[in-house]
């Protein structure tokens, strides 16, 4: 097992079909999120899946066990991170399957070209570059901070990358709500389908899922709340079946 891991670097299971991840509790460890959109996508048979800003590649390695999904790329801009979920794709011999690159989500449209896939997903960072010190270098900044990527820049990547049609899936903070739906209405993403995700039932919801349509008609529909936590502590039974579906 060590010839696949770096100093620092753990192998974590994903509680499904057997597979791992190499992650590095120093940078940035996948979340609730990451799995919460993974199975809130919806990926049809032979379809292609781009992830922007993929880090660990956690959300194409688990939309290609989840979905009949022919290709998975994740495109992340930090080198040594991308290099550690292209280990984690070989490791879980997943290379016919699934892509990793390492490059800038501005450059997108570039490095896969117009119109090139029928879904794009994004865990992206959720907090603008404002508020105290931010060191501009490290992983944990710049996986949580717009310190690369504008919120704006995102969504009109995910546009121009998608077919007509084409399916946007994003997770985010409700706190930006209003200028996300204003942000895909304005780049010709229409917002088809919400869903808040509160941790415990009598707390403020702390996630947001979204999905948008390139060239979709107006209509948006809003799903019931998701709530994580039972009052024990324990997940609640959608939740258990989110993970073991």
């Amino acid at each position: 097992m060590t010839e696949w891991l770096r100093e620092g670097e753990r192998l974590d299971d994903l509680q499904r079909d057997g597979l791992r991840l190499i992650q590095n509790p120093n940078w940035f460890c996948f979340g609730m999120d990451a799995v919460l959109l993974s199975a809130f996508t919806r990926v049809g048979e032979g379809e292609r899946v781009i992830d922007l800003c993929t880090g660990n590649g956690v959300i194409p390695i688990l939309l290609s066990a989840r979905t009949k999904g022919a290709r998975f790329d994740g495109l992340e801009i930090q080198a040594d991170i991308a290099d550690m979920a292209t280990r984690s794709v070989r490791y879980n011999h997943l290379e016919e399957k699934v892509f990793i690159r390492e490059g800038d989500v501005k450059e997108a449209v570039a490095i896969y070209g117009a119109a090139s896939t029928q879904v794009v997903t994004c865990n992206p960072p959720y907090l603008t570059e404002t508020g105290g010190l931010i060191n501009p270098t490290d992983h944990k900044a710049i996986a949580r901070h717009e310190l690369r990527l504008s919120l704006a820049e995102l969504v009109e990547a995910a546009k121009r990358l998608l077919v007509s049609g084409g399916h946007f899936y994003m997770v985010h903070r409700p706190f930006r709500l209003a200028e996300i739906l204003h942000g895909m209405v304005e780049e010709g993403l229409e917002p088809k389908r919400l869903r808040m995700v509160y941790p415990h039932a009598d707390k403020d919801p702390n996630m947001v899922l979204i999905e948008g349509v390139r060239g979709g008609n107006s209509g948006m529909v809003v799903e019931k709340p998701l709530v994580i936590y039972k009052n024990d502590g324990t997940y609640t039974d959608e939740v258990r079946e989110l993970y073991e579906g």
